[in-house]
């Protein structure tokens, strides 16, 4: 005797991601635009931050167009052969974001340190004007952003590229000033530095989380422990094994396992135990609960244990 269900988010309404795509899209549009003002504000005052900067910006867009992709395929209808859809699309997505600003953070690194040694000319106010101008885009995108970041690991993604990139504003706007008021240039590319390095550490939760997914972790707020506990503890379970829980995408979280039970004829009243202390104690909705007796038990093998 078994129990499963809709795939949760990804047949009622939409990933987590879904929910914000027009947010998406105007981030998106704004990113884009800017970019290009950013490109050429950064190769005519030859800043080496402003271009930092732009780099950042660069993979924002990419970002936010992955996002979009992610959440096109995840809307896709599940099939015969893609059992659960498309719904992972979003954290290959944000593996992919997560590689790319650790590439880019490599090469302002190595243009920084080279930059130090050999200083070159910096127009400070226009570096000025394209940074403010950089600031007030990044806030607004962000501030599209937020809601669906707390929601979905795809958004959290581009979230944060966008984060990063409003403090490189932020770090741009400072070298700026220095360089008008002391005509120190060297400012430029400590501060292109600082922006590369800060990211690293949310890059690293970033691809943390996506590796986690795609290797078919707990999922982190799940304690498999205290899951296995909570099931043996229901009357009339004389066992538990064969226990799995892993995230199919950001917000849909499921679980599978055998129970034996000590009488058969209780299947139905264990199993919806079972999954109302799914549902309720731990946040999972979509459970396959497997239901056995002492004697189909002891019929199969080790990998089941």
């Amino acid at each position: 005797m078994g129990a499963g269900h809709g795939h949760g988010a990804a047949q009622s309404g939409g990933s987590a991601a879904g929910r914000h795509k027009g947010s998406l899209k105007w981030a998106l549009a704004l990113t884009g635009t800017f970019l290009v003002v950013e490109v050429i504000g950064g190769l005519w005052t030859g800043s080496l931050a402003l271009l930092a900067d732009a780099a950042h910006m660069a993979t924002d867009v990419g970002g936010l167009f992955m996002a979009l992709v992610a959440v096109r395929f995840a809307e896709r209808p599940a099939t015969a052969q893609m059992t659960f859809g498309y719904v992972r699309t979003e954290v290959f997505s944000a593996l992919i974001n997560a590689v790319v600003l650790l590439v880019v953070t490599v090469f302002v690194l190595r243009e920084a340190y080279q930059r130090i040694f050999e200083p070159t000319e910096i127009l400070g106010i226009p570096m000025l004007a394209v940074a403010v101008a950089g600031l007030v885009v990044n806030l607004i995108s962000m501030r599209m952003l937020h809601a669906g970041s707390k929601e979905s690991l795809n958004l959290k993604g581009a979230y944060f590229e966008v984060l990063a990139d409003m403090l490189g504003s932020v770090g741009v706007i400072l070298a700026a000033l220095v360089i008008m008021l002391t005509g120190w240039t060297i400012a430029d590319p400590i501060i292109g530095a600082a922006i590369g390095l800060f990211i690293v550490p949310r890059t690293w939760i970033l691809l943390k989380g996506a590796m986690r997914i795609l290797m078919e972790g707990a999922p982190p707020h799940v304690d498999t422990g205290l899951l296995r506990a909570r099931l043996a503890g229901i009357e009339g379970v004389a066992g538990v094994h064969d226990l799995h829980a892993w995230t199919l995408t950001s917000g849909l979280d499921a679980m599978s396992c055998h129970l034996v039970v000590k009488d058969a004829s209780r299947s139905r009243d264990v199993l919806v135990a079972a999954q109302a202390a799914m549902r309720e104690d731990f946040g999972i909705t979509h459970c396959t609960i497997q239901i056995e007796d002492a004697a189909f038990r002891a019929t199969e093998g080790a990998t089941h244990d």
